[in-house]
């Protein structure tokens, strides 16, 4: 495996901890049906070899699991689509990457968890559900193997949690401070599907947790592929989908 700077070590300490804690996801995710959506705007090979790697073991006895990589010219519409509550998609971007941002920000919306590879500046914290980074700002590094190390052992590891099956069965659950203590709803993001002409029969939407009506008496000029955030079955607010704030 070369590198543009053989001087560094390629997987640090933090970088370490950061793949074991996306692979156990990971193999969650993959336990309860998940398939696994690949994005690379950039760097489409990057996004091919991804997919292959998982849904093509080479190690004998390793199960296939699935895993598909979209390379049409609008990735957010095809995210869009193809994901479905539960599934995961991983994206091999620069933190800068217009497209894979807005994936990012929507897919709480989808019901998707998020992998987001990437080198030199970092997305903010929070941006995807497990972001495995390289620290450098050599802008040979997505054309070098640290990235292909990086999802070749994100693959290793998890095959390594289905080996461990007491790790599979931790249910994930949002903690208590995730939920009103007065209605017992927590905020939750979702995305305009369809905008009634009547605006009393409120909006559709799409949740993690699939397609539902709210109202959107507090928040002007909803449109279709707004991000709003749903309390109580009312939208309280939109939410930015370019900075990622609040309008």
């Amino acid at each position: 495996m070369t590198t543009s700077d053989t001087t560094v070590e390629l997987i640090d300490r933090g970088l370490s901890a950061d793949l074991s804690s996306a692979a156990l996801s990971l193999a969650r995710r993959f336990q309860r049906g998940a398939t696994l959506w690949v994005v690379s705007p950039q760097w489409e090979p990057h996004a091919h070899h991804v997919a292959v790697e998982f849904v093509h073991p080479v190690i004998m006895g390793k199960r296939a699991l699935p895993s598909v990589s979209l390379v049409e010219p609008d990735p957010v519409a095809q995210c869009r689509v193809a994901t479905r509550p539960g599934d995961v998609i991983l994206a091999v971007a620069s933190a800068a990457q217009p497209q894979v941002r807005d994936i990012m920000r929507r897919a709480p919306a989808w019901g998707a968890d998020t992998i987001w590879i990437g080198s030199g500046p970092r997305p903010e914290a929070g941006a995807a559900t497990h972001i495995l980074w390289v620290d450098s700002d050599d802008p040979m590094v997505p054309a070098t193997g640290r990235f292909v190390l990086m999802y070749h052992l994100l693959w290793e590891l998890t095959h390594v949690c289905f080996e461990h099956p007491g790790l599979l069965d931790v249910a994930t659950a949002g903690g208590a401070d995730d939920v009103c203590v007065t209605c017992s709803d927590e905020g939750r993001l979702a995305e305009v599907v369809l905008v009634q002409h009547d605006p009393l029969d409120g909006v559709l939407v799409r949740t993690a947790t699939g397609e539902e009506r709210v109202d959107t008496t507090l928040v002007a000029d909803v449109a279709e592929g707004d991000l709003l955030l749903v309390h109580g079955g009312a939208a309280i607010t939109r939410m930015d989908p370019n900075e990622g704030g609040r309008s």
